[in-house]
């Protein structure tokens, strides 16, 4: 008999570890090649881990919750090969029993690490902090009333290290500023320290008897982080203009047939208008930038994000690599692709990752109009809003005369720090020249 080593894949490049969500097999369970082993989770999606040989668990060495890094050994299984094929590398020789006790003697040492801290594992609210998050509390100093004024975006609100970590970076930009306010010692009147005591906590909400408590899920807590992020980060404003599409509309009725009948796709409005953005991000590539301090960085690859809603109410962003390169019906295909794979939870880390601009499609449940919240570190998000036939005055050469047309309003939130006014409303004017522009007769 073999054992071979499970390991925590690789699952992007801005992705250095997963927290382990639930084991699907158990020690003594039988698993076959490609069948998932564990349900594992980043801060980008929840995917599962395949085994890569047939055989039996006999050794799970992270439990539910864990955090672990990509490259880590987290399962073992025991395969019918021989012991030449085996992954172990220096532990190859190991019997089960000394990987025991070597976890053991881990573990042992881990929790005297634990002990010696200063920071209690359970705040007097009953708040759990794991040793990582203690870890880094003693490090830069946080007391005990400052970790709980943290709100947690982990599992049952635990305070995870992107929070602790988010939580200091936010905090030393506030003493900075204040600093930089009351550089004039004769202007300072309170000590510094007092900068951490107007941390605001939450106002706690009245529950009777008739109101019922629901959970948020794992998604939806980083969700809702991110955004309060975002708004924090960026100053949004927003323009709006309203687009002419009576020759889209009309075209896509005449085409959508034969599209189907030959590409094998439903060509819907969104690939049409997905195209004319990356067309006008061509033209103005200062909306394509990210902002690090006081740097930015201005990207060559357009990948545009796809805002797509989920079974359960919430959004993800998958994102179309490349996608100035595409024609229409390259388009297409990318789009109903990964609608259909984020609809069924089928989405792999990849396909969410490298986005340089978003587009959320706002008009699919009705709305007229949005105000997006910018998906950082990008700069701007555009909303489509809903196509709606409305009475509109048509100027002619003999004259103007009152018609039903076809139109939509676009909302533009961008980043008032490194895209103003100007650029911003050009930009979304760009986007509705070459959508009222396009031609009826057009083939595909």
């Amino acid at each position: 008999m073999a054992k071979f080593e499970i390991k925590l894949p690789k699952m992007g490049e801005s992705v250095a570890e997963a927290t382990i969500i639930s084991w699907l097999k158990q020690v003594g369970d039988s698993i076959e090649q490609d069948e998932a082993i564990v349900e594992i989770a980043t801060d980008k999606v929840d995917s599962e881990v395949p085994s890569e040989v047939e055989g039996t668990i006999v050794e799970i060495l992270f439990e539910n919750d864990a955090v672990v890094k990509v490259g880590e050994t987290i399962a073992i299984i025991e395969t019918a090969g021989s012991d030449d094929d085996t992954s172990f590398s220096e532990n190859e020789n190991l019997s089960s029993n000394d990987l025991k006790e070597e976890v053991v003697e881990l573990e042992k040492t881990i929790n005297d690490v634990v002990e010696n801290q200063n920071i209690s594992k359970v705040s007097a609210s009953g708040k759990f902090f794991s040793p990582l998050v203690r870890n880094i509390a003693e490090t830069e100093g946080i007391s005990m009333e400052q970790l709980e004024s943290i709100i947690g975006t982990g599992k049952e609100n635990r305070v995870t290290k992107n929070d602790i970590l988010a939580y200091l970076k936010s905090d030393k930009k506030v003493e900075k500023s204040i600093e930089n306010k009351v550089a004039d010692p004769v202007q300072i009147q309170q000590p510094k320290i007092e900068v951490k005591e107007t941390v605001k906590k939450a106002v706690p909400v009245s529950v009777n008897g008739e109101d019922e408590i629901i959970e948020m899920s794992r998604m939806g807590k980083l969700v809702a982080h991110h955004m309060v992020q975002s708004v924090q980060t960026s100053a949004h404003v927003q323009s709006f203009i309203e687009v002419d599409v009576t020759n889209i509309v009309k075209w896509r009725d005449r085409v959508k047939d034969q599209f189907f009948a030959r590409e094998g796709e439903k060509i819907t409005f969104t690939p049409i208008f997905m195209h004319a953005v990356a067309k006008a991000i061509k033209g103005f590539p200062m909306i394509n930038i990210a902002v690090d301090g006081d740097k930015i960085i201005k990207k060559k690859a357009i990948n545009l994000g796809m805002a797509a809603a989920l079974a359960d109410g919430n959004l993800i962003v998958p994102v179309i690599k490349n996608a100035d390169q595409l024609n229409l019906v390259g388009m297409t295909k990318s789009v109903n692709d990964l609608a259909a794979r984020a609809r069924t939870g089928k989405l792999n880390p990849e396909d969410i990752q490298g986005g340089t601009y978003t587009v959320t499609n706002v008009g699919s449940f009705g709305s007229v109009f949005g105000t997006p919240i910018i998906n950082q570190p990008q700069v701007a998000i555009l909303a489509l809003g809903a196509v709606r036939k409305v009475p509109a005055v048509i100027e002619t050469l003999e004259g103007d005369f009152i018609g039903i047309r076809h139109k939509m309003f676009i909302s533009h939130s961008y980043d008032h720090r490194v895209v103003n006014g100007a650029l911003g409303g050009m930009f979304i004017k760009a986007i509705k020249e070459s959508l009222e522009a396009w031609n009826v007769n057009a083939e595909f």
